[in-house]
């Protein structure tokens, strides 16, 4: 085995450790407990691995090391307390476990998680803060949330689990399938954040793209159903244009100047057949609705030619569908691509007192509208709103830009 630094064991632990954790969270059958365990592990390997090299399978060697060392803390416990339950966990742990319906184990946790005795809000942030490991700001930043408000949904969660003793195990035939939409939407959220992440100095976070994707793979496989295929093909549209989307001196390019010879085509020739497959199985779910938007952009050979009247009347059914607020918002500047700015920031407008008042996009598409108008000055101040709204580095950067060329 070859000697390891740790800048590699800190890209081990960014690719490896929710999986491990969720193993952990299975075979142990306690989030807090797992945590402790997973940390106990990559403190073993900082340790071991910089003279001992890299084992052949470093994800089963993080599972053993926490696993036993969990186990023996909770027999240290045991020499002061009689603690019975504990201690026939330590010896189902030594166990190897049986087979499961599902192979991967960080999937069978967003099941586990989205558990319909727990509230809907507080499983998505359970599932993206220990499947996932996004942190409570950036899970704040998808449910347009108080991190505080998300860290108790959090917390309420992990207590329900453990006080109701809900079982750590996949649920099958019509369990499963209405769990379904909540998971489809952690998925969802799990990309979103790799797709535009809500802070730092990366916009794009090609990791949790690739797992979202990941996911929905495994997913479509367990349930081959029309509404996965959507989302499969959504997902698999949206990071096609993951190269094109920032630029080689690293700053934002907007779809309309994107390079699309640096489109993945493999990816759209795959997402365009599952979409073929999930128009198939009516009803149209609302994630098979958004990949056909998503491909209307996609097969367009030029920005030009893009079909808007397509996109506003898929948007329209879409609304029927998800009634939210961001796809309202999404629809007009659909709507102002096809009729002009000021039909879409009149949109926008009815929009702006709502839910999304605090919301950066909303901002920066009126802004973008107002400056299409020449309202120069209403332009700035909407540039300067989003941009007090903006924690993420490229996208400050871009709407300074923006301001400084409006204030020039």
């Amino acid at each position: 085995m070859t000697p390891v630094t740790p800048r590699e064991i800190e890209a081990i632990w960014r690719t490896e450790s929710r999986r491990v954790l969720a193993t952990l969270i299975r075979l142990l059958r306690d989030f807090d407990r797992a945590e402790e365990a997973l940390h106990d592990a990559f403190l073993a390997a900082a340790e071991q691995w910089p003279t001992q090299g890299v084992p052949a399978n470093p994800r089963a060697w993080l599972v053993s090391a926490g696993r036993f060392k969990s186990i023996d803390r909770i027999r240290r416990k045991a020499r002061f307390q009689t603690i019975a339950a504990e201690l026939s966990l330590a010896e189902e742990a030594q166990m190897p476990p049986e087979a499961e319906p599902i192979a991967d184990d960080q999937l069978r946790l967003i099941f586990v998680c989205c558990h319909p005795a727990i509230a809907p809000d507080a499983q998505i942030a359970l599932t993206l803060r220990e499947a996932c490991g996004l942190t409570t700001e950036e899970i704040a930043a998808a449910f347009l949330a108080k991190p505080s408000a998300i860290a108790q949904r959090i917390v309420r969660a992990k207590t329900r689990i453990r006080e109701m003793g809900l079982p750590y195990e996949v649920p099958e035939g019509d369990a499963l399938a209405a769990r379904l939409d909540q998971v489809l939407h952690v998925i969802y959220l799990i990309f979103n954040e790799g797709y535009a992440a809500s802070r730092g100095d990366a916009m794009l976070r090609a990791d949790l793209s690739a797992e979202a994707i990941r996911l929905a793979r495994l997913l479509l496989q367990l349930q081959p159903e029309a509404d996965v295929a959507g989302l499969l093909a959504l997902l698999l549209l949206q990071d096609s244009r993951r190269a094109a989307r920032v630029g080689a001196d690293g700053t934002l390019v907007l779809i309309a100047d994107q390079d699309r010879t640096l489109w993945d085509k493999d990816a759209i020739t795959e997402a365009a057949a599952l979409l073929r497959r999930a128009f198939a199985q009516p009803p149209l779910a609302a994630y098979t609705i958004e990949a056909a938007i998503a491909a209307e952009h996609a097969l367009a050979p030029r920005a030009e030619e893009t079909d808007w009247s397509r996109i506003v009347a898929l948007y329209d059914v879409l609304l029927r569908a998800d009634s939210s607020p961001i796809v309202a918002l999404n629809r007009a500047v659909a709507v102002a691509m096809r009729d002009g700015p000021e039909a879409g920031l009149a949109l926008i407008d009815s929009l702006a007192a709502g839910e999304l008042a605090s919301f950066r996009y909303l901002h920066a598409a009126r802004a973008d509208l107002l400056r299409r108008l020449g309202r120069k000055s209403e332009a700035r101040l909407a540039y300067e709103a989003a941009l007090q709204r903006t924690e993420q580095a490229i996208e400050r950067q871009f709407l300074a830009s923006r301001i400084e060329e409006l204030s020039s």
